[in-house]
């Protein structure tokens, strides 16, 4: 299914004015640890649980959802406290969006681009734009993403401009991908510069010229809005373009970590998400095997054993994100001589978590069906979710290159890449390749 929106009239001020009409509860006075904010959010995580597979089988977006989080506090959840957030901190940020996953995962990765414009807003340098713009987030504002290409633009390169025009700058392109534009107020694109140069540029999801598409046509993870958003002559104000720095591509930086626990913060939800249920379809089973070897499927060994070997699994997958997560925090607050040397630790040890919970999370949504027999295939379930979602989430940044490159650097001390991109390769260095 394709459907097309075209957002049309707003001026720089719409996420403060998306947000106005908004009524959220008022925000702490002091930073509330995990379980406090875990009870503060129960209620509308419990909400977005229980029409979870209702809202797969009919592939209906989740925007009520969204908004629905918003207006709770979560997408703020580590703003300032002084800014209107709650001031979570890392390792709280990644519980709580571990129990976001296992309400439902679509959710914290089409929130992964408004998290990681969080992250990179509270890491930046202060100032007026930056204060603003976190209070826009507290009272409601989400930003979304537009940066992958399906273009002929060689690896790191790419065709989407923005071009001085007037008072301001025009942007031009065509993005794939664009996970959570669809929902968001708010849009970062990445652009090439008059120069050849890179920049981040943040037009209004609604501005004039923006055209959204629900195009996503993966598997799993269908509820993200991860689809096409075309970029038609948009007039951006001077202020909305960030030029990057040339060759800042690749240097050291705790975003990747950070966007990568995103992805397994949402992977370890799904596995679980299929623990959860597998529990409830064995308890709810009267049928029994004439092969099994208990008066209940509950009470069958074998069945025990298969609960066990999966609970087991999802424990090992979240303790290697959560400390990803603390490694991490240490990174980011670090600004002596070791900060490099810390960065470098936080991003080893996330991808070595990536390298334990996509298989562990991978045979959870696997071997749950072991626990019954084909009604546990039944499309009323959905416990086919689980294994798409777990899927197509572990499809980003492949294992297969993490794991060479973990090999290099222990090998050969090679270092670490931060800076993921994808493009064709160039005639010239194919052909040099295959020679």
């Amino acid at each position: 299914m394709t459907t097309t929106t075209d957002r049309t009239g707003t001026d720089d001020t719409a996420a403060d004015g998306a947000a106005a009409h908004r009524s959220r509860p008022a925000a702490p006075t002091a930073p509330a640890d995990y379980a406090a904010l875990r009870e503060h959010f129960a209620p509308v995580l419990a909400e977005i649980a229980a029409d979870g597979p209702v809202r797969d089988r009919e592939r209906r977006l989740p925007h009520a959802e969204v908004r629905a989080l918003a207006d709770a506090g979560f997408t703020a959840v580590t703003v300032p406290i002084t800014l209107g957030g709650h001031g979570a901190g890392i390792e709280t940020f990644f519980r709580l969006l571990i129990d976001l996953g296992e309400a439902d995962s679509n959710l914290p990765q089409l929130l992964r681009a408004h998290f990681s414009h969080v992250e990179e807003l509270l890491l930046g340098e202060d100032g007026p734009d930056t204060e603003r713009r976190l209070e826009a987030i507290a009272a409601g504002a989400v930003f979304g993403n537009a940066s992958h290409e399906r273009s002929t633009a060689t690896v790191g390169d790419l065709v989407t401009t923005v071009l001085p025009d007037g008072d301001g700058f025009r942007l031009d392109g065509e993005k794939h991908y664009s996970t959570g534009s669809l929902f968001a107020d708010w849009i970062d694109v990445s652009a090439r510069t008059e120069d050849g140069g890179s920049a981040r540029v943040t037009v209004p999801s609604d501005a004039p010229g923006v055209t959204l598409r629900d195009d996503w046509d993966g598997f799993g993870q269908i509820l993200t809005g991860s689809g096409s958003t075309l970029f038609e002559a948009v007039h951006v104000p001077a202020e909305q373009v960030r030029v990057r720095p040339q060759g800042g591509e690749g240097a050291p930086t705790t975003q990747t970590s950070f966007l990568q626990l995103v992805l397994l913060s949402s992977l370890v939800g799904v596995g679980r998400a299929a623990l959860r249920d597998a529990v409830g379809f064995v308890r709810s089973r009267t049928r029994v095997y004439s092969q099994g070897s208990g008066a209940t499927v509950a009470q069958d060994p074998l069945v025990q054993q298969v609960i066990g070997r999966l609970s087991a699994r999802v424990a090992a997958a979240e303790d290697a994100v959560l400390a990803a997560a603390r490694s991490l925090e240490v990174a980011r607050s670090a600004t002596g001589p070791d900060r490099e040397a810390l960065i470098d630790a936080a991003e080893l040890r996330t991808i070595q978590a990536q390298l334990t919970a996509v298989p562990d999370v991978l045979s959870v949504t696997t071997e749950l069906f072991e626990v019954g027999g084909a009604s546990a295939t039944s499309t009323s379930r959905a416990l086919d979710r689980h294994w798409r979602n777990a899927r197509t989430l572990s499809s980003h940044n492949p294992v297969i290159y993490q794991e060479r490159a973990i090999g290099d650097r222990l090998l050969n001390g090679t270092g670490l890449l931060y800076f993921w991109s994808t493009g064709e390769t160039p005639k010239s260095s194919a052909t040099s390749a295959g020679s």
